[in-house]
């Protein structure tokens, strides 16, 4: 008999890893190595589970603040719960403590141990959630690029460190393609970010374009914030452009998988100019034939 405490952490699990699923990219699709997704996925919980925390996302009922060893009056604080989580983490990286608290860090520490991956990737993954609570606005588009090299960037290292393909030149074009993508999802998510109290287009653009928060408040968007979102997403497309590249630099099935990494902000980014850039409604998605279409043309070096 399976005992419940077990129970609970392995549905904790799965309840994160599920949301693979829903992602604009392929976190760890079929073709690869069966190595490789186990590892992948392993990351990808990390990932999710700290944006979960930070978002205030978490299954209800408190699971995760109670594998965290933190009390159940405080759950709600997510500083402190990312505070609890970073110092699980910490347990992955020492060889001689005690084990991880929590399922998806204990799932983690093979992975790492596998690859000789660092601590610093996922620690900056944490350091943007706690960024997330402390700052609601960014003033420049360099100070969204560098929040970007916290949430974003970090993940496609790993990608590179697991499938043991970092080079400098491979850092610098996966750098490129993350921060597209987390520019992408900014676009796709304004009405939600207002929700959450957070605005990721940058304060100077909005001003250049005349554009007011309470105008990315209303139902649809009008003329100036159609043309500040076309704005930005030309930037991300111009990334997503200066990355690509690294799609060639590999070969075999990593290719496909950084292949659709590239697909899915791009079909993303033509959902976003088929809406008009109004995203205000709603986030555009785009289907699964604009995804495959784009596949094709990213392997075939194009777009």
């Amino acid at each position: 008999m399976t005992p419940p405490g077990r129970a609970r952490g392995a549905g904790v699990e799965r309840a994160t890893l599920d949301k693979a699923a829903a992602e604009n990219f392929p976190v760890a699709p079929f073709f690869l190595p069966r190595s490789w997704r186990e590892d992948l996925m392993a990351v990808y919980g990390f990932a999710r589970l700290v944006d979960d925390i930070g978002d205030g996302d978490l299954a209800p009922g408190g699971a995760d603040a109670r594998l965290l060893g933190v009390p159940a009056d405080r759950a709600g604080d997510r500083l402190g719960l990312l505070d609890a989580f970073e110092d699980d983490l910490r347990r992955v990286f020492d060889p001689e403590g005690p084990q991880p608290r929590h399922p998806l860090l204990i799932r983690l520490r093979p992975t790492v141990r596998r690859h000789a991956l660092t601590p610093e990737p996922f620690l900056g993954l944490i350091a943007a959630n706690r960024q997330d609570q402390l700052v609601k606005r960014y003033e420049t588009y360099d100070d969204l690029l560098a929040y970007c090299a916290l949430s974003a960037n970090p993940v496609g290292r790993l990608v590179l460190a697991v499938t043991g393909t970092t080079t400098p030149e491979r850092i610098r074009r996966s750098d490129a393609i993350c921060t597209a993508l987390q520019i992408v999802e900014h676009l796709q998510d304004v009405a939600e970010d207002l929700g959450r109290d957070r605005v990721y287009l940058p304060a100077t653009d909005m001003k250049l374009f005349h554009v007011q928060e309470a105008d990315l408040a209303a139902p649809t968007a009008g003329a100036s914030v159609r043309a500040l979102v076309a704005y930005q997403a030309q930037r991300a497309r111009d990334l997503l452009d200066e990355g690509a590249p690294l799609v060639d630099s590999v070969h075999g099935r990593l290719r496909l998988l950084l292949a659709g990494f590239v697909a899915g902000g791009r079909a993303a980014l033509r959902a976003i100019a088929a809406a008009e850039y109004d995203v205000l409604p709603g986030p555009p998605k785009p289907g699964k034939v604009r995804l495959l279409r784009e596949a094709g043309v990213t392997l075939r070096g194009k777009g």
